[in-house]
C-alpha cells in the first residue's frame, strides 16, 4: 500500500457558528491524482486552505509529507504547488519572470522544462502579464504550478477560461506528473474532466465528506447503453423482460446496464442492433444524489 503523502484527520473549522468543514478524514497516498467535489460552500476550499496552512484548524489536523500543516506550514509550502481559482499575479512581471521568481521563493531554480512545457501550452512567456488575455494569464500560472518538482500540486478550477484544446493539454501534464510519482488534488466542476484524470473522487457536502469513490470500480459498474433496434428485444441483456413502454417510438432504448461487459455484448449481438452508442455511468448519478437538488 503507498504511503500517505496528505492525511487529514477530523479537521475541523468554524467561523464563528458556522462550521465549513467537519470532521474531515482523508487519506492520499503519493501518486495519485483526487478529485474534491463539491459546489460552492461545500468545504472545498476551506479543506486546501487548511492543508496549505492558510488557515488554523478548529479541531483536528492535516499534514503534508509528515509536516503539520499549520505548525510547520513553511515545511509543507516548500512541497506544494498551488493554482488557486481566483489568480492574482504580478502583473509587472513578464510570464518567464514570473515563473523565476516563484521558483526562488520556494529556493529552486528554474525547470529547465519550462521553455518545452511553454511551447505544449503555446505561450510566449516573454510577454508582460498586462499584455495577455485571462486565458494566456492562466497558462502562465499553470506552467509555474507545473515545473516545479514538488510532492503535492493542488489546483482549484484549472481548466477556467482554457479553451478545449488546453484542457486536453493540461489533463495529459496531469498524467505525466502523476507517472512521475507526484500528488494531484484537482479541484473542478467539470464531472467529464473528472471522469477523465482522476484515480479516486471525495464528494463534499455542508461540510462533510459524504462520499468517496474509486473511479476504477465506477468505470467497471455500470454503462449507459443507447440502441436502436430494427425489432423490438424481448429481453434486456440482464434476461429481464422488456416493457414495451421502454422503447421509443423510433426503436430506440436507453438502459443502464450493470454486470460483466461481456454479458452486454453477447446480447446485444442477438439484436438486429441500427445503431449503438455505450458509455460509462459516470461520476453524474452518484453527485446529484448528493448535490441533485435544493442545498
Amino acid at each position: 500500500m503507498s504511503i500517505a503523502l496528505l492525511t487529514a484527520e477530523g479537521l475541523t473549522k468554524d467561523y464563528g457558528s458556522f462550521r465549513a468543514l467537519d470532521a474531515l478524514n482523508l487519506s492520499i497516498p503519493a501518486g495519485e491524482i483526487f478529485g474534491l467535489l463539491g459546489p460552492n460552500g461545500s468545504g472545498k476550499s476551506t479543506a486546501i486552505r487548511l492543508a496549505l496552512g492558510f488557515l488554523k484548524p478548529t479541531s483536528g489536523h492535516v499534514s503534508v509529507a509528515g509536516f503539520d500543516s499549520w505548525t510547520a506550514s513553511p515545511e509543507v509550502r516548500r512541497r506544494v504547488a498551488y493554482l488557486p481559482g481566483e489568480l492574482r499575479l504580478y502583473e509587472n512581471m513578464t510570464g518567464r519572470q514570473l515563473v523565476r521568481f516563484l521558483a526562488e521563493v520556494r529556493g529552486e531554480k528554474v525547470s529547465p522544462d519550462v521553455d518545452r512545457l511553454a511551447k505544449r501550452l503555446d505561450i510566449d512567456i516573454t510577454r508582460p502579464l498586462t499584455q495577455m488575455s485571462s486565458g494566456m494569464k492562466r497558462k502562465v500560472a499553470l506552467l509555474a504550478v507545473l515545473t516545479p518538482t514538488v510532492p503535492l500540486i493542488i489546483l482549484d478550477e484549472p481548466t477556467n477560461t482554457l479553451d478545449p484544446t488546453m484542457r486536453d493539454q493540461l489533463l495529459e501534464q496531469l498524467s505525466l506528473a502523476r507517472d512521475r510519482g507526484q500528488t494531484v488534488i484537482f479541484s473542478s466542476h467539470v464531472l467529464n474532466e473528472v471522469e477523465r484524470i482522476c484515480d479516486r473522487v471525495g464528494i463534499l457536502k455542508h461540510g462533510k465528506l459524504v462520499h468517496l469513490q474509486p473511479m476504477d470500480a465506477l468505470r467497471e459498474e455500470g454503462r449507459f447503453v443507447h440502441a436502436r433496434f430494427a425489432r423490438p428485444p424481448e429481453q434486456g441483456p440482464d434476461g429481464q423482460p422488456l416493457s414495451l413502454e421502454a422503447m421509443q417510438p423510433d426503436g430506440s432504448l436507453q438502459i443502464n446496464h450493470r454486470g460483466p461487459l461481456a454479458n452486454l455484448l453477447n446480447w446485444l449481438q442477438q439484436q438486429e442492433v441500427s445503431e449503438l452508442r455505450i458509455e460509462p455511468l459516470g461520476l453524474a448519478p452518484i453527485y446529484h444524489r448528493y448535490h441533485g437538488g435544493a442545498e
